[in-house]
């Protein structure tokens, strides 16, 4: 009798166990998923889930973002301010080697860059911590890959801070003025990735 009630508790604590582990594991998707697309732009502001995303036009009401400044290194480790590239539309991506969703839409954003790479600016920006990301380990990534696309270095956490991220990826959408169009918080599409340029292009 002993032990059969030993014998249902071990069970009854495996269940315990495999349920948590379940509800983690559904927590861990749902944050790498695409989570949200918001659109700014001079028509209208639009918030939707990633999956659907839609314009309005209200031209009067949508405000102008600046997109702040900050500074990161290139391959080469010379120092890029983001505003030394305004003057063309900019696609500014957070991403880690150590990122699956991040993985995820690289080749997307490869094939932009190579559609696009003469008249958008790319700032594919690593988030180099030193510690689980470093630039040896983001630039092994790439070239395992054969990416092409420019890759940045945030050895100094300036542009996360200065643009709040605190998950990847993150994607904003600046034109050619400087401002933000969009952003996306989760791995994107490359219809959103191509709804994204389009709105650099014609804001």
């Amino acid at each position: 009798m002993k032990k059969q009630t030993k014998v249902a508790i071990i069970a009854g604590a495996i269940l315990v166990v495999v349920g948590a582990a379940a509800v983690l594991y559904e927590k861990l998707i749902l944050s790498f998923a695409p989570q949200t697309m918001v659109i700014t732009e001079e028509a209208g502001t639009v918030t939707s889930g990633a999956q659907n995303v839609s314009t309005t036009a209200n031209q009067a009401e949508a405000p102008t973002v600046p997109a702040p400044n900050f500074t990161v290194l290139d391959t080469s480790g010379k120092e890029v301010p983001l505003h030394s590239l305004v003057g063309k539309p900019i696609i500014l991506n957070f991403w880690a080697s150590w990122c699956p969703p991040c993985k995820q839409e690289m080749p997307d954003f490869e094939a932009a860059y190579k559609k696009y790479g003469s008249d958008i600016q790319f700032m594919m920006v690593n988030m180099t911590d030193g510690g689980r990301e470093t630039i040896a380990t983001a630039e092994a990534y790439i070239a395992s890959q054969g990416y092409s696309f420019p890759v940045y270095f945030d050895t100094k956490q300036e542009a996360a801070i200065e643009y709040g991220v605190s998950a990847i990826p993150t994607t904003y959408f600046i034109n050619a003025q400087g401002n933000i169009i969009a952003y996306a918080a989760g791995a994107i599409t490359a219809q959103h990735l191509e709804q994204g340029i389009s709105m650099m292009q014609t804001n």
